[in-house]
């Protein structure tokens, strides 16, 4: 595996296939190289005056490891991949390598960015915004459950770059009311994300439709056997950028558990904490929408103001919920796995796991958020014997050790 950049702890091959290395060589050759030039600061990147003006105007200070290692090969305009997880600056990353290369005089679709849920591409739409504020760049979300008419008329009106999920974007490919002439980046997000929720075939539906010198990114926490078959299928000559696990995300977030011992106690741990506490903001996870329901009514019957959203809602209501709860108006999020990667509150300090999630992947998703590169913040995790076997293997999993809540928790927050 040399060249690869996948030498020691960085790479952990038993979540793989066999395929593996069949996958990684073409004709015998490496498919990727591993790309290692590290940038410590934006201003060495070479970006534009006024795309730094916007990285720094939305708050970013130095680049994380995997922006430090990133942005420069997308702007080469070299085919990327890149591994890392949630919450270390992926779409700060793609979304900078986009703005560099865009030709502003032209209002038409230059970039295309894939992502797997609503919230997430109307999140990376708003990056995408703010950090090209000061270029004047034109974005639009492409999401279901939104009128597609009026799609066609922001489309038709001109923008830069479009950011959607994959059906809503191969519909207005095939209607031509985004046109592909001029695309020339297609970025991946969450690809394993999204080829588990079975978007495969309209990813392949939507590369056909592309003009054949597209340069491609994908972006992705986990690289399993499928991610990989489509970097072969798509990518010319891919670098690798890989951020290993441990410089990732967990830093600065203190974790802890709560033994409830069995389920029916959750509901009391949970309020004898909201009381103890003077939080700001605070996400809490739930395994079920039918969970989401009950527990909303459960807090509020208690006077406490709770919102809570998830996939059963309409997306409009969804919108209206987020909205509330990233002003500030509303302080508790009730939600479940859904919205885990489409959550980025700035003043989010505490995420309560009230039901562990059901793949150890799914904690990172969750609980990555509320330390947001560079915040600090506090997770805590019911669990009832059942859960044992999952807290170990979320411990082993990321390399941490999860402590038993302390009486002061107050002072942790």
């Amino acid at each position: 595996m040399a060249g690869l950049g996948l030498e020691g702890s960085q790479f952990d091959t038993r979540h793989y296939d066999v395929k593996m290395s069949e996958l990684l060589q073409v004709d015998g050759q490496d498919f990727f190289t591993s790309y290692d030039e590290v940038y410590e600061s934006f201003d060495a990147m070479g970006l534009q005056e006024n795309l730094l003006r916007g990285i720094y105007a939305y708050g970013f200070e130095k680049p994380s490891a995997i922006q430090q290692r990133g942005i420069v090969p997308f702007c080469k305009g070299l085919d990327v991949i890149q591994q890392a997880q949630s919450g270390t600056g992926k779409t700060a990353t793609f979304c900078s390598g986009i703005l560099q290369q865009l030709n502003y005089g032209l209002t038409q679709c230059q970039a295309l960015v894939l992502a797997p849920t609503r919230e997430l591409a109307q999140q990376i739409e708003k990056v995408m915004r703010a950090l090209g504020d000061y270029l004047g760049v034109k974005v639009h979300a492409c999401v279901g459950g939104t009128s597609v008419r009026e799609d066609q008329r922001i489309l038709s009106a001109g923008v830069h770059v479009v950011v959607g999920t994959p059906g809503r974007v191969f519909d207005m490919l095939r209607r031509q009311s985004l046109r592909s002439d001029y695309i020339k980046m297609f970025v991946l997000d969450e690809a394993d994300e999204m080829l588990s929720r079975g978007f495969k075939d309209q990813i392949y539906d939507i590369f056909q439709l592309l003009p054949s010198k597209v340069q491609v990114g994908v972006f992705s926490a986990t690289m399993p056997p499928e991610a990989l078959e489509i970097t072969r299928k798509f990518m010319n000559k891919p670098v690798r950028i890989l951020v290993k696990r441990d410089e990732l995300t967990l830093e600065g977030i203190k974790q802890f558990y709560v033994n409830v011992d069995k389920e029916d106690w959750k509901l009391e741990t949970l309020c004898d904490l909201y009381e103890t506490l003077a939080i700001n903001q605070s996400v809490i996870f739930v395994n079920t929408r039918r969970k989401v329901d009950w527990l909303t009514d459960k807090m509020r019957s208690r006077d406490h103001t709770v919102s809570a959203t998830h996939g059963d809602m309409d997306q409009n209501t969804r919108d209206i919920i987020m909205r509330e709860f990233r002003s500030g108006s509303s302080r508790v999020l009730i939600t479940t796995d859904l919205l885990a990667r489409g959550i980025d509150v700035q003043q989010v300090s505490l995420v309560i796991n009230y039901d562990l999630p059901t793949q150890p992947e799914n904690y990172l998703h969750r609980i990555g958020r509320s330390g947001r590169f560079g915040r600090k913040g506090v997770a805590i995790n019911f669990t009832t014997k059942d859960d044992e076997k999952m807290l170990n293997d979320i411990q082993r999993f990321y390399n941490v050790m999860i402590e038993e809540l302390p009486s002061n928790v107050a002072d942790l927050l």
